[in-house]
């Protein structure tokens, strides 16, 4: 049998778009905190573990900045 491989997950592939695309931006912790309405500690918790990035948070990112999931995922 071959060995496990370690997958991404959803939770995770999503934070990295969204860091991402912060960084593409040039958007600071404080700015993206806010469009995800969770403090800038939550950031680097999610940075850990995306696991608790929630749909409504990735929902407000979106509503905010005018940007469809399609887009954010292609990045």
């Amino acid at each position: 049998m071959a060995k496990k491989a370690s997958r991404i997950t959803l939770y995770r592939r999503i934070w990295c778009k969204i860091r991402y695309w912060q960084q593409l931006r040039e958007v600071t912790d404080a700015e993206l905190a806010s469009y995800l309405q969770v403090g800038e500690r939550t950031l680097h918790e999610y940075d850990k573990s995306a696991e608790n990035v929630t749909l409504g948070r990735v929902d407000n990112l979106l509503y905010v900045t005018g940007m469809e999931l399609d887009e954010l995922m292609a990045l």
